[in-house]
Order: C-alpha cells, then sequence, then structure tokens
C-alpha cells in the first residue's frame, strides 16, 4: 500500500504509424509538436514536484513510442524529473520503444541520465505474423536495436510478444520465444491480443483468421511452460523475468503502490486517490484532470494482488485491513482450488496456470 516512495509514468502519445490492435492514445506527430509536448512534460514535472515530498524510485516513459521523441528531448525529461524530485540513485528507469525508431536511437546519450531499462515492442519474430499486425520493422531491426542498447551499457532489456496473432500457430509462437530467448534478454511481456473497439482489428476482424479462443489458450499455457523452460519465471498474468528483473515499477501497479502519471491520458495513484488527465494534448495542456475516485478498497487488493503469480496473502490482507476476509470468499476459494484454478498454500492464495485464464470471471465472483 501506500509509503513514501513513488513511481512516476509518463506518457508519450506519438508513434510513427497507428498499429491496427492499438486502444492506447496515440498519434501521428511532427518535431513541432514534440517539442511543445516536452515543454508541457517538463513544465507539469515542476508542478508536480511541489505536491507531493515522496522520494521516486521508478520512472518509466510509455506510450505511443518514446523513442520517437529522440534521444535530446528523452534526456530532457528525465533530467527534469531528476532536478525537481528526489530521485534514488538506483531508481529504476524505464523507456518503451519500437524496433522501427530504436535503431536510429542515440542510448548512449540517455544513458549519462540515468536510463538503465528499455522495453522493446517486437510482437512476433515471424515476418508473416508482423505484416498482419501492420509493424514496420524486421526481426534484423530487433537485432540491431538490442545491439545499440546493450552497446550503450544497458543490460535490462524488456520485450513485449503477443499471442493470438492472426494465423499464429504453436510453432510460430515457439520461434518467437527462441528468438527473445537467444537475445538473451531479462524480461519478456506476453500479452493475449484483445480486439478492442475503435481498433482496426474490431471493425475488421471477419477479414482475418484469428486463433479462436481455445487456441489462444493452448498458446498462453504453452507460452508460460516453455518460458519457464528457458528460464524465464512468470510473477504476473502476462509478465516473465529471469530473477530479480521483474519490473519494479509495473509492480507499483499491482501492488498498490503510489504513482503519478505525467502526459495526455496518464492515470495516477496518489496518496488513496485516483486520477487521470483527459483523452487529448489538449486536455494536458489545459490541465484537465479527471477524478477517478478512491482507491486501495478491499475489491481492487483483492483483484490486483490476485494479477500476480504471489497471489493474496491473507495475512498481509488482514494487516491492511484489520480484518480477515469472509466466510463466502474462503468457501469460494475452496470450490475453485478442487477444480484446478486456485492454489492454496499457508496461507496465499493464487492462480494456477489454467486459473489465469479465466481470472476475470473467477475475480468477479469472488468479490
Amino acid at each position: 500500500m501506500n509509503s513514501n516512495s513513488l513511481g512516476i509514468y509518463i506518457h508519450i502519445p506519438y508513434c510513427r504509424s497507428k498499429c491496427p490492435y492499438c486502444d492506447f492514445f496515440s498519434m501521428r506527430g511532427n518535431k513541432a509538436n514534440y517539442i511543445e509536448y516536452v515543454d508541457l512534460l517538463k513544465n507539469s514535472v515542476k508542478y508536480w514536484s511541489g505536491k507531493t515530498d515522496k522520494t521516486v524510485d521508478t520512472i518509466y516513459l510509455g506510450g505511443g513510442t518514446p523513442s520517437v521523441l529522440g534521444a535530446d528531448s528523452v534526456y530532457e525529461i528525465i533530467k527534469s524529473v531528476k532536478e525537481y524530485f528526489n530521485v534514488t540513485n538506483n531508481a529504476e528507469i524505464t523507456m518503451e520503444a519500437n524496433p522501427s525508431s530504436g535503431k536510429f536511437f542515440d542510448f548512449e546519450k540517455v544513458k549519462e541520465i540515468g536510463l538503465n531499462r528499455v522495453s522493446l515492442g517486437i510482437q512476433s519474430a515471424n515476418s508473416n505474423e508482423l505484416k498482419k499486425l501492420g509493424r514496420i520493422h524486421s526481426r534484423e531491426d530487433v537485432i540491431n536495436t538490442i545491439e545499440l542498447i546493450k552497446k550503450a551499457g544497458i543490460d535490462n532489456i524488456s520485450l513485449d510478444i503477443m499471442l493470438g496473432i492472426p494465423e499464429q500457430s504453436q510453432e510460430s509462437l515457439r520461434e518467437t520465444i527462441d528468438f527473445c530467448v537467444n537475445t538473451e534478454v531479462k524480461h519478456i511481456s506476453s500479452y493475449i491480443l484483445k480486439l478492442e473497439e475503435n481498433t482496426f482489428f474490431y471493425k475488421n476482424q471477419d477479414r482475418y483468421n484469428f486463433p479462436d479462443e481455445d487456441m489462444t489458450s493452448d498458446l498462453y499455457l504453452y507460452s508460460i511452460e516453455y518460458l519457464r523452460e528457458n528460464g524465464f519465471n512468470q510473477y504476473e498474468i502476462s509478465n516473465f523475468s529471469k530473477p530479480g528483473f521483474e519490473s519494479r515499477h509495473n509492480l507499483k501497479y499491482w501492488n498498490l503502490n503510489d504513482y503519478l502519471g505525467i502526459g495526455a491520458a496518464a492515470h495516477s495513484f496518489l496518496d488513496g486517490r485516483r486520477f487521470y488527465y483527459g483523452r487529448s494534448v489538449e486536455d494536458f495542456k489545459n490541465n484537465i484532470i479527471i477524478n477517478d475516485g478512491i482507491g486501495g478498497t478491499k475489491e481492487e487488493y483483492i483483484m490486483l494482488k490476485l494479477r500476480l503469480k504471489s497471489g493474496l496473502s491473507l495475512d498481509e490482507y488482514k494487516k491492511a485491513f484489520g480484518e480477515d476476509v469472509s466466510k463466502d470468499f474462503l468457501n469460494k476459494i475452496n470450490i475453485y482450488n478442487k477444480a484446478g484454478y486456485l492454489d492454496i498454500k499457508n496461507d496465499s492464495v493464487s492462480f494456477s496456470d489454467k486459473g489465469f485464464l479465466v481470472s476475470n470471471s473467477i475475480i468477479s465472483e469472488l468479490i
């Protein structure tokens, strides 16, 4: 729950192109847009530094594609956070990047200001799948970008891959995982493709051969097992890492630690309150902040803890809320345990591999 540490998330809404599956707030931009937006971010960083005295131990630049801004702009953003906030010496500082822009990015420049983790969106190592996803990079672009990152002295690298891509098979997924393993990265995020409304895929889904629900489930279970065989431990529904390389920033979301979101559409959880900027650059420019209510409720605590492989500790729940979970809750978890969806060890409740596949429906039953 709340402590004196703070994570800062900075949203960069710009991309070189819009992917057909993407529902995040993102758009194309030009150099003038980038310059104006970076200035807005720096002013906002200064503003928020006067609102909290918490110590910053993680910084995460997400998007969009932060790397499209160029190294000088990313340097300035991180520099402003360090200038106005008390940032720990061992802070985890992450930037998302795409191989299409990453191969031109000066990682050595941003390493100087403290960038020590890069999350690279590759989605697949299969050329046909990349084409279906509308990605504009190649396997070679990924290899070249990883080489640049490592050359800069940054070895904490995460790769995003996707499950449920049109025409994806177990063989093509294995090809992608093998590719990731061979790059010797420390972290892999494996997301199931969801057809979100207002995306190109959703509106044109009849034109594509998406794996059915059973096939996608099989791919998910296979990815867990195959990543485990290759030394990547699952610590959250969609996240796997080598020991000690879990994303410290993302763990804040699931452990209900404080984080401050700066930028258009960025969300925050600070001092028990949830709020976010409106979903436009204009809203951010005009400081339009929407109150999203109280965070850290019992229901939210249970929901977020169960996203983690370590699960929900009943002892920690009691310490947090001063009471035990209900008898009804205990009865339900025992039923799901007998059905093989939940594991119960000592005082902790966690999802099994197959339980993660239906976690949303089970959590809604539990809370």
